[in-house]
């Protein structure tokens, strides 16, 4: 059996409503402020503390550990996950179990 994508297990740790939402409004928060610290480096550094905070309440509510924590690769994982998701309106929709194919 093969090991799960990185993807794969990033979305098995990010289930529960709440971390998603606040992961939807962390995430980009925190990518945000690493383009500002060089000419807004005081709302940067807010924009980045809480884009955290919003991660780790998360993940209260998912009952698991943020996935970085156990392979930092996760620290770039996330931000291509909620791209994909936005580029693809996933982000605003609910899940849809995927039908199997016949």
């Amino acid at each position: 059996m093969a090991a799960k994508s990185f993807v794969e297990k990033y979305k098995e740790d990010h289930q529960h409503p709440m971390n998603k939402l606040t992961h939807t409004i962390g995430i980009p928060m925190i990518v945000v402020s690493l383009l500002l610290f060089y000419w807004m480096w005081k709302t940067a550094l807010a924009l980045f503390a809480l884009g955290w905070v919003l991660q780790f309440i998360g993940h209260l509510f998912e009952g698991k550990k943020p996935s970085f924590l156990s392979n930092p690769v996760y620290l770039l994982i996330g931000p291509v996950w909620y791209a994909k998701n936005i580029l693809t309106g996933k982000a605003f929709k609910k899940d849809q179990k995927e039908k199997p194919h016949l």
